[in-house]
């Protein structure tokens, strides 16, 4: 089981690299984010232990150029920022686990543990037709080189039309989809999406991709 430390702290590094040599893991270290990017560029590893604090190019930008490859390495971000909101960037950023320095080293073992469990092909693909492309790890949409900023519902509902693709879905359909059953929206809400997602389709090129059937519903064909 090969794993690459992407650690800028000497100490902490060495430390990791003889706790996890002694379990059996092979480690090859990099101490910025430049390094991390020529080690995974040259090498294929089982497992990735990422600090987000890093000179260079920090861990964030290591970890989306990752996914952005399609790259399914297992990440484990090990680092100093405890705050919800930093978690929650970088699981959204493709991080399949986050642990909190200090830590404890028989926890790490664990979550490393857990990840060498976890299959490879639980990755979601990124959906595509034509020249649009949505990650669902990153929340990314792109036409081209082109970002498309959507809000939460305009994605939820661009990622539920391509995921079933060429089927027709009702309003109340797409409604159940997006909103949960405490919601006091009307289901009238959904045209609303609709409207604003095909205006920034429209906006990049990618006019018609949405389709109305009258009297049936919304299809992406």
């Amino acid at each position: 089981m090969r794993v690459l430390i992407v650690e800028d702290s000497l100490p902490l590094a060495q430390a990791l690299m003889r706790g996890l040599g002694a379990e059996g893991y092979a480690c090859d270290h990099a101490a910025g984010g430049e390094q991390a990017l020529a080690y995974l560029g040259s090498f294929d590893y089982d497992l990735v232990v990422l600090d987000l604090m890093l000179p260079e190019i920090d861990g964030l930008a290591v970890l989306r150029h990752l996914r952005a490859r399609n790259d399914a390495v297992r990440v484990l971000v090990l680092s100093a920022r405890d705050q919800v909101a930093d978690r929650v960037t970088a699981l959204d950023a493709g991080a399949d686990d986050y642990l909190v320095k200090p830590f404890a080293f028989d926890e790490l073992l664990a979550r490393l543990r857990a990840l060498r469990r976890r299959p490879l092909d639980q990755a979601e693909p990124t959906l595509r037709h034509g020249d649009i492309e949505l990650d669902p790890r990153t929340r990314d949409v792109r036409r081209g080189k082109t970002r498309i900023e959507l809000t939460p519902k305009e994605f939820a509902l661009l990622e539920l039309l391509l995921r079933e693709r060429g089927r027709v879905l009702s309003r109340t359909q797409i409604f159940e989809r997006l909103y949960d059953g405490a919601s006091e929206t009307s289901d009238k809400a959904v045209e609303v999406i609709v409207s604003t997602l095909r205006a920034k389709l429209a906006q990049c090129g990618a006019e018609g991709l949405i389709e109305t059937r009258r009297g049936f519903g919304y299809v992406v064909a």
